[in-house]
């Protein structure tokens, strides 16, 4: 049965924080939010976290989950080749509503779907999700919702499509939005804006004034 907390309530809070990473390090399922939509998450070390993940959301392996990370000095960690580019766009948008695609290290052992030896990832705008990835380090998180529905932007949305497929949902009330990331490919020699979302190219420009718009 799929345990709740209100995020807004201190105790309820700190409870809810707790039993989540204690279920992300079990290898289960939590959904939390964030400044986006709502995401549901798993360890991002652990590949049969990650594939119940995918089968919770009717997703294939063809579209790899996004990892988000509590800090930017964890990237260190899980990426290589970042430019100063890329760096620069960290500087000016984390955290925020902004993806980076990068090469990830391959010595790491993960399996996050067809990665093409890349990772999408994030650091969230949200004193929720923070505090949980600090807790537990990088999750593979996506959107809390069925593949083909809008991705949800409370607690009851998600909990209505994903059920006791997640053992906890922390309940942050409704999201600031529901406009998705925007996602910027820096593993090449100029960056290529891949999505557009929260940030607009026109602001993404005046860190990188040479921005492409993929087609």
């Amino acid at each position: 049965m799929a345990r709740r907390y209100d995020t807004n309530d201190a105790t309820d809070r700190a409870t809810g924080l707790r039993e989540a990473a204690s279920a992300v390090r079990r290898g289960e399922l939590v959904v939390l939010p964030t400044d986006t939509v709502y995401g549901i998450g798993a360890d991002a070390f652990t590949s049969e976290a990650v594939a119940d993940l995918l089968a919770a959301k009717g997703r294939g392996r063809n579209m790899p989950t996004p990892v988000l990370i509590g800090s930017p000095n964890t990237l260190h960690g899980l990426v290589t080749d970042f430019s100063e580019t890329a760096w620069e766009l960290v500087d000016a948008f984390w955290p925020g509503a902004l993806t980076l695609v990068a090469r990830h290290q391959p010595s790491l052992q993960w399996d996050l779907g067809d990665t093409r030896g890349t990772v999408a990832v994030r650091m969230p705008l949200h004193p929720v999700a923070i505090e949980l990835l600090t807790e537990v380090g990088p999750m593979a998180v996506s959107s809390a919702n069925l593949t083909g529905h809008p991705a949800p932007e409370n607690c009851d949305a998600a909990q209505e499509m994903l059920g006791d497929s997640v053992s906890v949902y922390l309940d942050g009330g409704p999201t600031p939005g529901n406009v998705p990331s925007s996602i910027v490919d820096v593993t090449r020699p100029v960056p290529v804006l891949l999505r557009e979302g929260a940030i607009p190219p026109d602001e993404l420009r005046k860190v990188v004034p040479g921005l492409e718009v993929a087609n």
